[in-house]
């Protein structure tokens, strides 16, 4: 299955790896512009990868982009707006992979869940987010 990019009148929102994606090379989804890149790498025994360093670059950041790894269990995302409208819903299960770019977004957990999350820092607390009302579990439009 094909990594799947959610827009909303051509803003990126996120993109979804999911578990079945595999093929050979790196495959960067993030254009170069984004404070927060995501890859797949896929590589043969044997392969080297140089060692190197990152270089002190400064960086502007203007928002909190995250990405949620599924280690376990099974996740409903909600996308929303800038206007915190309601959009659209993934389900997200084991293995999946998720960067979180613009918008909005709220989260159900259907199943025990394992995950981890990446994103930028530091963090500063409420000072990062704005809180609104959701949809409930019986307004959720899941594409598949």
């Amino acid at each position: 299955m094909q990594p799947e990019s959610i827009t909303y009148h051509d803003q990126l929102l996120a993109i979804i790896i999911w578990n079945q994606f595999n093929e050979s090379g790196i495959h960067f989804f993030t254009p170069n512009e984004l404070s927060q890149q995501l890859a797949y790498m896929h590589h043969p025994r044997g392969k080297v990868i140089e060692p190197h360093v990152h270089n002190s670059v400064i960086r502007e950041v203007q928002y909190t982009q995250e990405v949620l790894f599924i280690k376990k269990g099974k996740l409903r995302v909600d996308f929303y707006n800038d206007q915190q409208e309601y959009l659209e819903s993934r389900m997200l299960e084991a293995g999946d992979v998720i960067l979180l770019v613009t918008g909005g977004h709220g989260f159900e957990v259907l199943e025990e869940i394992e995950m981890i999350e990446v994103k930028q820092g530091p963090y500063l607390g409420e000072q990062d987010k704005t809180r609104f009302i959701g949809i409930t579990a019986q307004q959720a439009k899941i594409v598949e």
